[in-house]
């Protein structure tokens, strides 16, 4: 649904904020246009809903990004499609959802990976009116719930 630069009005009138306005919503939004105008949602709308639709399903433990996810956090780097284990890539046409959990020990994981799905999906859709095309599920771990991490308990300190 992408117009020419010629054939496409002007938002704000004045053509450096135009350009500054499409940089900004560029990759970042998904939008619908009408004769009333443009609706654009955001893709951390859409993560944050995909989020909490995922953390619903019984047997998610916890969302997780990627090591590389963690580090891009931490120097600013982070797309904007990024939302804690949550990464959308809007396509022209549909939305292409990939979730990274850590699962609870003993589930049988591709049914709560089915179910991470089926939920994203039907939740994302209703939403946004958008399809999507694929939510795709990276099980990264498995936990027991309740059980820290020894890695990640602060070290007690002896007095």
């Amino acid at each position: 649904m992408k117009k020419d630069a010629k054939s496409q009005k002007s938002e704000t009138g004045k053509p450096d904020e135009d350009k500054k306005l499409n940089e900004v919503l560029s990759g970042a939004t998904v939008e619908n246009s009408g004769e009333m105008g443009a609706i654009r949602i955001h893709n951390n709308v859409i993560a944050v809903i995909a989020r909490l639709a995922t953390l619903k399903v019984p047997g998610v433990v916890e969302m997780t990004g990627s090591i590389v996810d963690g580090l891009a956090g931490m120097i600013g780097k982070k797309k904007g499609g990024d939302k804690g284990g949550v990464h959308i890539d809007a396509e022209e046409e549909a939305i292409v959802i990939d979730i990274t959990v850590n699962l609870e020990y003993g589930v049988r994981i591709p049914h709560v990976a089915w179910q991470i799905q089926n939920d994203v999906r039907e939740e994302v859709e209703k939403m946004t009116g958008k399809m999507v095309k694929s939510v795709n599920v990276i099980v990264q771990g498995v936990q027991i719930p309740g059980v820290e991490d020894e890695s990640e308990k602060p070290e007690e300190v002896e007095s």
